[in-house]
């Protein structure tokens, strides 16, 4: 007896979403749109008037017992100019390209990110968000991919999670091709060459800078000034985006049960107490990742404003930082090989 095709066996009901993306929008004050160049420029001028007091202040102490510290406080305004550049590659900074690409640079050239590479990967993030199969960072690994990997590989996906961001600017997520410095690379469009030119070229730049000034002061200057600094950023860019999409109770999707606001709910807010102001509030990430476009200066007022709308599908974490990366840490490994909406699972190596 001839089986029947696929195309004509029942399918899966597919459940939506019991409000739109209109719904959402409605429910948030219309300011919350705007941007003001002037008080985005403000963050901008603050971030870069820190970073210039703390190289003061330990270049004037210049004692071991004070490196460690001014590293941890010099790396975290380090990813805060990251915010604010981040903003700038979502227009959220200003409605003007000319300025957006400025700041962007200016903010992202001096902890070595390709401002325009970073910009177009972080787009299709957000346009795929919540997609096993198309989003961009932070995507889950299938069991089948999981039982392909060597040993080396799930090491560095699995324990290096705070370190991996500068690989990944290089050779991008596992299963993913191409370099957020090669305007060749499947990431970018023929027409966005000369922009990922440009931040590469402004990036070089930067490498051949420090470069130099190794050279005229040594590698123990670069440490002291530089590399304690970034090292700390990279921890505090891969901690907060980590936490962000990988917990087990976010929903992962395929095919035809992820539509864009579903997949944009699948993330976490979270609370860095203190720091929420230093970095810009980009714990708070459920509304940046339904409007993008919104300034973070609004998306405090945005998510009060959408939370009786969202429900039990606007999530937020109350598990301390710490405890919420060690959940994630050590239960987001893996997810099923089928399934149109699932879940992580453990494993252990």
């Amino acid at each position: 007896m001839q089986q029947p095709m696929i195309a004509d066996r029942p399918q899966p009901k597919v459940v939506d979403l019991p409000f739109t993306l209109q719904d959402v929008k409605e429910a948030i004050p219309p300011h919350c749109f705007e941007s003001s160049p002037l008080k985005s420029l403000s963050y901008f001028v603050w971030d870069i008037f820190i970073v210039c007091v703390l190289y003061a202040i330990a270049h004037s102490l210049d004692s071991w017992f004070f490196w460690p510290i001014f590293w941890v406080m010099q790396g975290t305004m380090f990813w805060a100019l990251f915010v604010v550049g981040h903003d700038c590659g979502h227009g959220s900074f200003s409605r003007y390209k000319w300025l957006n690409n400025l700041i962007g640079h200016l903010s992202h050239t001096p902890i070595l990110v390709p401002f325009h590479g970073w910009r177009i990967s972080h787009r299709t993030h957000h346009k795929n968000t919540g997609n096993i199969d198309t989003d961009e960072s932070w995507y889950p690994i299938t069991e089948a991919k999981y039982n392909e990997m060597g040993w080396l590989e799930k090491f560095a996906r699995f324990k290096l999670v705070l370190f991996v961001y500068p690989l990944y600017l290089f050779k991008r997520s596992p299963g993913r091709k191409g370099s957020h410095f090669d305007p060749n690379s499947d990431l970018f469009r023929p027409s966005e060459k000369w922009d990922v030119l440009t931040s590469t070229i402004c990036l070089i730049g930067m490498v051949g800078l420090l470069g130099f000034l190794t050279y005229q002061w040594g590698f123990l200057w670069l440490l002291k000034y530089y590399l304690g600094p970034y090292i700390v950023f990279v921890i505090w860019l891969d901690l907060v985006t980590f936490l962000h999409h990988s917990d087990p109770d976010i929903p992962w999707y395929r095919g035809r049960d992820w539509y864009f606001l579903k997949g944009a709910l699948s993330t976490v807010d979270h609370d860095y107490g203190f720091i929420n102001d230093i970095h810009h509030n980009i714990g708070t990430h459920v509304a940046h990742h339904i409007f993008l476009t919104m300034p973070h200066y609004h998306l405090k007022t945005a998510t009060e404003a959408i939370k009786p709308i969202l429900g039990d599908y606007y999530r937020k974490s109350d598990r301390s930082i710490v405890d919420a990366f060690i959940r994630g840490y050590d239960n987001c490994h893996v997810v099923p090989d089928e399934g149109g909406k699932v879940y992580y699972e453990p494993r252990q190596f």
